[in-house]
């Protein structure tokens, strides 16, 4: 089983000091948070640790689904950027936001914001294919801005562009996802939190009331070999979903 943890739990401390945690913690991958205050990582500082890493594409000000096109053009040069930067320093995975529905544009233009937000990923999906880079999009919350909280409607869009999904598991709970509908054949990486289904807490494993074990379980049964992604709030949540792990499987 891969096991490594976002560096969004340290997003309050310079990157050396959460990669110092996460190593010597003993996992083994550490997913950076390619935006601010990380947007410029020095490479030979990653290549300092015992690290394997993936990355996560900048999501703050970013908006693959936005309708205005030179918000959208600079959101995608972003995530290509990320995409960049993973095949410079061999990461195993990209994970990239589907976009959001801005108030006027979800009332209004619905349509044509998952239009936009579908050539945003068939673009996106194709420059990581062509550089060997395997770049997943990940399911969201059912918060009001959001789009593709449905992973049925995800797994089948990706399935259609020959790209793969990031489960994030504590988001389809919030969705309404119970434990055993939580599997698709298109997932090749995912994010591990824990929450109550009514808001998107990235509690550690163990302290929501998610059925984890069925869900990794299904996964394992199904040959799952990505990583899981341990995103919490902070380093003692790190430790004690790690523990979680290590104890359940």
């Amino acid at each position: 089983m891969k096991l490594g943890a976002s560096t969004l739990a340290g997003i309050e401390y310079d990157l050396e000091t959460t990669l110092e945690f996460i190593e010597d913690l003993g996992l083994d991958y550490a997913e950076l948070v390619h935006q601010f205050p990380t947007e410029n990582i020095d490479v030979e500082l990653l290549e300092s640790y015992n690290l394997k890493y993936s990355i996560h594409s900048p999501f703050m000000d970013v908006n693959i689904a936005t309708l205005q096109e030179k918000s959208r053009l600079n959101s995608i040069e972003q995530i290509k950027h990320s995409i960049d930067f993973a095949n410079k320093i061999n990461a195993e995975t990209v994970v990239v936001h589907p976009g959001l529905a801005s108030f006027l544009a979800k009332k209004y233009f619905l349509d044509d914001v998952y239009e936009a937000a579908n050539d945003a990923i068939k673009e996106i999906g194709e420059y990581g294919k062509d550089l060997g880079v395997l770049t997943t999009i990940e399911n969201m919350p059912t918060f009001d801005a959001m789009i593709y909280c449905n992973l049925n409607d995800l797994h089948e869009l990706l399935t259609s562009y020959d790209m793969y999904m990031t489960l994030d598991i504590g988001h389809a709970k919030h969705a309404g996802y119970p434990a055993d509908e939580m599997y698709f054949d298109s997932i090749k990486h995912i994010h591990i939190h824990d929450n109550f289904g009514d808001d998107d807490a990235h509690l550690a494993l163990g302290e929501g009331s998610i059925d984890l074990n069925c869900i990794v379980n299904n996964l394992e049964r199904n040959n799952y070999d990505g990583i899981y992604i341990i995103e919490v709030n902070d380093f003692d949540s790190i430790k004690k979903s790690y523990e979680y792990m290590k104890k359940n499987f």
